[in-house]
């Protein structure tokens, strides 16, 4: 039982004490929405994602029986960006990011992603698998003119061979798309598992063809918030209908232990739109069952 009411925890993620670089595991607030294009507001996601992170702070995983928060972890604050410079907001991103033995990224947009790919490829030498969690293929050339909006993270991820497309999968796809994205998507070797196919297989055969997808070899998670379901998370800039419910998303990574997972992040969460802390709960929950995942503790 923890020795604090949850409502008096303070502010870092699950009240986590630590604030150096060098720990194993380390949580990094991005508060970048600079190239969101229907709602903004994603820059004020990672206090909110901090906030209701206390109602996970009273006990173990009852899956695992790790406690994220006695890892070797700390909460290392925000990143800075470049107010107003997508570009420049990426770079500062990804020098910040250099040297992390393993980060969880809250966003912010998705376009996060990016530079945080672009620091792992640089500290592994090699390209990563990648399983996403979207309800968007984030695989735009362009989006309304911007070479580097949110809807184009993995477009550049792919073309600068951040991601290995063989050990890519997709998961939750629904939004509208140009079928000419969806094709060079697909051509480039990604998988694809729409919101229908997750709905249609469950749970267990979507956290199967996810194992499957990555193989051997370091992975890294990227959990959009919109690809729950409206009902889910509202508090999100893009949202789309026909999503995974939470109790979905969360039984399929449960279900990805032994994957070599190297950093994640969980994105998209604007507060604005909201209700009840349920969006930022859900995406605060998302990031202790990844701890709960590569925690050093073992299954049961």
């Amino acid at each position: 039982m923890a020795e604090l009411p949850t409502f008096a925890t303070p502010a870092t993620f699950m009240g986590i004490a630590r604030t150096d670089r060098a720990a194993k595991f380390c949580i990094a607030g991005m508060p970048l929405d600079l190239g969101t294009t229907n709602r903004a507001g994603a820059r004020s996601g990672p206090p909110a994602i901090r906030a209701a992170s206390r109602m996970l702070v009273d006990g173990q995983h009852p899956r695992s029986w790790v406690d994220p928060a006695a890892l070797d972890i700390a909460d290392i604050g925000d990143f800075s960006i470049a107010l107003g410079d997508i570009e420049k907001s990426l770079a500062r991103i990804e020098q910040q990011a250099a040297g992390l033995a393993h980060l969880i990224g809250l966003g912010g947009e998705h376009g996060i992603t990016l530079p945080l790919l672009r620091a792992l490829k640089k500290r592994l030498g090699a390209p990563v698998g990648l399983v996403q969690f979207d309800s968007h293929l984030d695989t735009w050339e362009v989006n309304f003119g911007q070479q580097f909006a949110h809807g184009s993270v993995f477009y550049h991820a792919l073309n600068e061979g951040l991601v290995d497309p063989h050990r890519m999968i997709q998961v939750g796809i629904r939004s509208p798309v140009h079928r000419e994205v969806w094709d060079w998507t697909v051509a480039q070797g990604v998988t694809i598992l729409t919101g229908e196919d997750v709905q249609l297989l469950g749970p267990i055969d979507v956290a199967g063809r996810i194992r499957e997808t990555l193989g051997l070899g370091p992975a890294y998670l990227s959990f959009d918030i919109d690809a729950l379901d409206p009902s889910c998370a509202p508090g999100t800039g893009t949202p789309e209908i026909g999503g995974l419910l939470s109790w979905q998303a969360q039984a399929i990574v449960r279900r990805l232990n032994g994957i070599e997972f190297v950093g994640m992040d969980v994105v998209e969460v604007a507060p604005a739109y909201d209700v009840a802390e349920i969006t930022a709960l859900a995406a605060a929950t998302m990031v202790w069952e990844y701890l709960s995942l590569v925690g050093d503790e073992p299954m049961r």
